[in-house]
């Protein structure tokens, strides 16, 4: 029986986004946070650049945390220009950190995110999976059922 699919956030327009992460980990849980941004951090998100590829999340002291995630600096941007890989708040409520730090806990779990957008209000927003890794042999069985789908795909158009 395959797993329910995890109800869908509100996104307007998706900025960056981790398609490699579905196929390097088993995901979980999702969560939508906020991301305390400065201005020019905003700006560079609404031209739409920006990369979350080797992004992580973690919890210290209470506080979730967006690190090493690359908001390049504003083309207009003066000297009050941010960082481009400075470690990002992410807003969340304390439920949900709690329930993130078990989470986190466990053998191998790890927060990524998968995609930074603006939602229907605009506000920035980032969407996080509590996730496992998956082993070499995990990744073969991903890649099979993938392209044994675009074949059955292949066929039903084919014959008809």
């Amino acid at each position: 029986m395959a797993r329910p699919r995890p109800p869908e956030f509100d996104k307007k327009k998706v900025v960056a986004e981790n398609r490699r992460a579905r196929f390097e980990y088993f995901l979980e849980e999702f969560f939508e946070a906020g991301i305390a941004l400065t201005g020019t951090e905003v700006k560079s998100l609404r031209f739409g650049e920006g990369s979350i590829a080797e992004a992580y999340a973690d919890v210290k002291d209470g506080q979730a945390s967006l690190i090493n995630a690359n908001i390049p600096e504003f083309s207009h941007g003066n000297r009050f220009n941010h960082e481009p890989k400075r470690a990002r708040k992410l807003l969340l409520h304390e439920r949900e950190i709690e329930k993130i730090h078990k989470g986190l806990s466990r053998e191998g779990m790890t927060l990524i995110p998968m995609s930074v957008y603006f939602n229907s209000r605009g506000r920035a927003k980032v969407e996080l999976a509590l996730a496992k890794g998956k082993k070499l042999h995990d990744k073969r069985e991903t890649m099979k059922d993938r392209d044994w789908k675009r074949d059955q795909q292949r066929l039903m158009r084919d014959r008809g």
